[in-house]
């Protein structure tokens, strides 16, 4: 079967879900009821475009299927951002209240932390990938940890309040931070169109992409920053989701057998909005938000996430 037939039907599956979240058992006031459920699908498509995205150029330049900027503790940084507003300000203090103050404050931390971190692991490619996984997963804990205690000495009323925005939701997404998500999304998309080539090229490795006119380090450096900067506006706009971009950038490799990243970019967005929408409308209409969306994402992605630690290590064998 030809790549453009599996996307097409990746689309008509997702299209699928969209409508089925958007008009199943519409009751009462339509104009009510409508708008807003467009809102909440519009931000779960672009939440699963930016950690499609994002996940497959940052596994480019890792030149690694398990890395993902998440599980290095990017989401982990968007806790304690929270954590620390809450913990010194309140929730009734202007960081909390103005939600372009707090959304863009969430977006910064996390791309310096990123850009920090970065920095010194992905230099010249001299760390092994299980040592970075080994760091990234160190560092992820540690400020989990710091996130728990902060948590522990939170009044229990600011404490409630801050659980809302440390897991991933979207039954209370802004439509205006929407609109600047979405503009985000695209700059980055206008970007990322201009390079897709030369993320062919980069897969090859190092010293391929060199010899074939690349300079590596500036393009890494510019594909660490714009998927940084992917993944911290759809963990500022929904709230962390932590291996939805393992799955499916793994399953767009197996599915799409191909190089380009055209292609693989469009099919893990694909697989990305079915697992979001498709996953909600489960989670709303069948077990009746009886659990959370991200709670079930993470457990599949956790048992997926072993798996491929074990079919890497018996490659590696």
């Amino acid at each position: 079967m030809r790549n453009s037939t599996k996307l097409m039907i990746l689309a008509g599956i997702s299209i699928i879900f969209i409508l089925l979240s958007a008009f199943y058992d519409i009751k009462g006031g339509f104009d009510y009821a409508f708008p807003r459920r467009m809102i909440k699908i519009t931000a779960m498509v672009v939440t699963g475009i930016a950690i499609a995205y994002s996940t497959v150029m940052f596994q480019t330049i890792t030149h690694n299927r398990i890395l993902t900027p998440s599980v290095m503790g990017l989401d982990s940084m968007y806790q304690v951002v929270q954590t620390l507003i809450y913990f010194f300000a309140g929730s009734m203090s202007v960081w909390v209240l103005n939600k372009y103050l707090n959304f863009g404050t969430a977006i910064l931390a996390m791309v310096l932390f990123a850009l920090i971190l970065y920095r010194f692991l992905f230099r010249a490619d001299k760390h092994p990938i299980y040592l970075l996984l080994l760091i990234g997963m160190v560092l992820g804990t540690l400020l989990g940890s710091l996130v728990s205690f902060l948590q522990v000495l939170i009044d229990p009323v600011e404490y409630l309040s801050l659980q809302s925005r440390l897991f991933a939701t979207f039954t209370n997404v802004k439509a205006d931070l929407l609109y600047i998500s979405i503009g985000i999304l695209i700059l980055s998309f206008i970007y990322g169109y201009l390079i897709m080539d030369k993320l062919d090229v980069m897969s090859l490795g190092r010293e391929n992409a060199i010899n074939l006119g690349i300079n590596y380090d500036r393009m890494v450096m510019n594909v660490l920053i714009l998927s940084s900067v992917l993944i911290a506006t759809s963990t500022a706009l929904v709230g962390p989701i932590l291996f939805l971009g393992l799955i499916v950038a793994n399953l767009s490799y197996q599915y799409l057998v191909t190089y380009k990243h055209s292609v693989l970019i469009l099919g893990a967005s694909l697989i990305s909005i079915i697992a979001l929408v498709g996953g909600q409308f489960f989670v709303e209409h069948i077990l009746e938000l009886r659990t959370t969306l991200s709670v079930i994402i993470n457990f599949i992605g956790g048992i997926y996430f072993i798996y491929l630690l074990l079919k890497e290590s018996r490659a590696a064998g």
